[in-house]
């Protein structure tokens, strides 16, 4: 059987206080709460999820609550930049704009690898793209929900590439390349002078929603991750038949991992590339509406079957991300 990673699934990043990030990922970027749960591995914290209308796979940007840690520091070894699709260019003017009524540090729109680009930080300097797909093939956005405040012409539509930035591309390239079956589509000039240009590989149908940039870079310390840092990006499998296969074909490589981890929204497999970057497969289902009803996701408390039974212990522990609602 040939497996063949279909694109982007979800990013993982680092909040320090949820309600801010709420407010920031709903009301400026317009974004979906589509789940809010905790982090299964600390239930004293929240995990946000934000995406498009109903949470497809490859448009869940995601968020672990750690409230005391310090600020990200920028550098080597890390997923350094994420992307956000937006439909065309003219969507780009009408973030630029917004971005600047609304005090959100923001760059000038700029072409990186062929497409039109506007870089912006959250308020934790969560570093980002907006990507315009105007003339983007490949891997299928997904639909802006209906109740955004970005009008839907302009509304975010899904992950675009995720950048890596290491300082031996060689270790990460083979990964993707012999192990993943990423293909090399080409690669455009860093940023930085005197630094090596930046390789776009991308894996299934291609196109943005299925793109990693990976940047060599010899001029920066280690990152060390914190609240606007990123944690890990995950890729989509297509079920959990395929997901056993992966496991085993990375097992085969005697490469460290999780081996089947069941997140109860989806099923997956963690392991880190040789440059310690934390990598995720993830199967597209079962899906966010799998203890809600799709038109009230992300509005109450959802916790897997498995904590159902500490849901008053998790819940005296947690503020509510919006005064106006209960947690």
């Amino acid at each position: 059987m040939s497996l063949t990673l279909k694109g982007l699934h979800h990013v993982s990043a680092i909040t320090a206080k949820a309600p801010e990030n709420y407010k920031f990922y709903t009301e400026v970027l317009g974004l979906r709460l589509i789940k809010k749960t905790v982090n299964q591995d600390d239930i004293s914290v929240y995990h946000l999820f934000y995406g498009d209308e109903a949470g497809n796979p490859g448009t869940e940007l995601t968020f672990f609550e750690l409230p005391n840690a310090g600020r990200n520091r920028d550098g080597n070894n890390s997923i350094s930049a994420l992307s956000l699709r937006v439909p065309d260019d003219q969507a780009l003017d009408y973030w630029k704009q917004r971005f600047t009524d609304l005090n959100v540090e923001h760059e000038t729109i700029t072409e990186r690898g062929g497409r039109q680009t506007l870089g912006f930080r959250d308020h934790e300097g969560q570093r980002f793209l907006l990507v315009s797909d105007q003339n983007n093939q490949g891997v299928a956005g997904g639909k802006p929900w209906a109740g955004s405040p970005v009008p839907a012409e302009y509304g975010i539509t899904g992950l675009g590439p995720a950048h890596l930035t290491v300082e031996n591309a060689e270790h990460t390239a083979l990964i993707l390349e012999d192990l993943l079956g990423f293909r090399r589509k080409g690669s455009y000039p860093s940023t930085v002078a005197g630094q090596p240009d930046v390789v776009v590989f991308e894996t299934g149908e291609g196109g943005s929603g299925a793109e990693v940039h990976l940047e060599e870079r010899t001029d920066l310390p280690q990152e060390r991750l914190g609240r606007g840092g990123v944690h890990h990006v995950a890729f989509r499998v297509d079920n959990e038949e395929e997901l056993k296969l992966w496991i085993e074909r990375i097992r085969t490589v005697q490469l460290p991992n999780s081996g089947f981890v069941d997140r109860f929204y989806f099923r997956s497999l963690y392991f880190r590339e040789p440059n310690g970057i934390l990598f995720e497969l993830a199967t597209d289902g079962p899906g966010f509406a799998t203890d809600e009803p799709m038109e009230h996701l992300g509005e109450s408390l959802a916790l897997p079957p498995f904590l159902e039974d500490k849901r008053a212990q998790i819940e005296a522990h947690l503020k509510p991300l919006d005064t106006r609602q209960q947690a």
